[in-house]
């Protein structure tokens, strides 16, 4: 508790960057839940209180406060986050941007729909949306708006790859993908209805491989529309389980895969916000304009932290908070440690 005004008065000079609140009280209210968040380590608004210095005398004043604010319509999440995230992104720097889409649910009803950029091992939200949905699997009409919101924070200049799993292949997605000049690894599902030049259609699922093995095939078209071309790469693992059928804008190879793979850091992003991390699901907020302005408090904390880890990394002081050789922690937890 020594720390905690310091960091509340370091996350209100941070916060005020956009210089876009319309009430200085909504700036203040996010400073503490991100305190109350840090120092609490999981999202839970009761467990927030005892960290919160205040004139309220009760515990449920409180409570009925961080409510308020997460039911106010006036709190503009892209316009309030898009400022903090773009000088992030001109400080890290890169000649490729590899963002990922993926989606969460929560307790089989609520379903969040995330954008996040990733580098260096590390997944920061760029971009979210929660909404009512009873399935992990959206349409591409539902994450429509997400990918431009996410065009306009990132660098002009630069190439970006965009990654997404089964739950969001969705043939839709990628015309729009190339009116950005981005290009795509989606992983399509194993029913897929593919056709090639001179070969009988066939499923993904069909491609006889042994354990163990690869293959890739230029070009192809995707379903009845024959949506395309684009190119496949395909593997077996030696378990013989989950396999991975990727598509690509480009000609695929053996390092098309690995290019995938980048997409579970932002799997690590949802654990640091679910079971080892903020646990998530602990708020038992059901509604989707309160989730969605819960995942600013999520994302502004997680950008923080992710800073504050890279700034120690940077600074040669990793093992002042971490007892591993080689660095074994997410920057979130490097930086939650070094703030701790």
């Amino acid at each position: 508790m020594e720390n905690t005004p310091f960091l509340y008065h370091t996350l209100v000079q941070v916060l005020s960057q956009p210089e876009k609140w319309s009430d200085l009280r909504h700036l203040k209210t996010l400073a503490w839940m991100m305190v109350g968040l840090i120092q609490a380590r999981r999202v839970s608004l009761t467990a927030w209180v005892p960290s919160i210095l205040g004139r309220a005398r009760y515990a449920q004043s409180t409570v009925r406060r961080f409510r308020r604010w997460l039911d106010h319509e006036k709190i503009a999440v892209a316009s309030l986050y898009g400022p903090l995230m773009q000088p992030a992104l001109a400080a890290w720097g890169a000649h490729v941007r590899y963002v990922a889409l993926d989606t969460s649910m929560l307790w089989n009803a609520s379903c969040g729909i995330r954008i996040a950029v990733l580098s260096r091992g590390r997944a920061v939200p760029l971009v979210w949306t929660g909404l009512e949905h009873g399935s992990a699997q959206v349409s591409y009409d539902v994450y429509k708006a997400l990918g431009d919101r996410a065009a306009a924070l990132l660098p002009p200049h630069g190439r970006v790859v965009f990654l997404a799993d089964r739950g969001c292949a969705d043939t839709d997605l990628m015309a729009p993908l190339r009116q950005l000049g981005w290009h795509l690894r989606l992983r399509i599902t194993s029913s897929f209805w593919l056709s090639r030049r001179g070969r009988c259609r066939g499923k993904g699922g069909g491609i006889s491989l042994a354990r163990g093995q690869a293959c890739c095939w230029h070009p192809v078209w995707l379903t009845d529309k024959r949506s395309g071309p684009v190119h496949l790469a395909v593997a077996r693992p030696h378990d013989g389980n989950a396999w991975w059928d990727v598509i690509s804008d480009e000609p695929t190879d053996m390092t098309t895969l690995p290019a995938y793979g980048w997409r579970f850091d932002m799997e690590e992003n949802f654990v640091d916000d679910k079971s080892h991390g903020f646990q998530w699901e602990s708020s038992l907020i059901r509604s989707a304009a309160a989730l969605t302005r819960l995942c600013l408090v999520l994302a502004t904390a997680t950008l923080s932290l992710v800073s504050q880890g890279t700034e120690v990394v940077k600074q040669g002081r990793r093992r002042w908070v971490e007892p591993h050789w080689f660095r074994g922690s997410s920057y979130v937890k490097i930086g939650w440690n070094w703030v701790q």
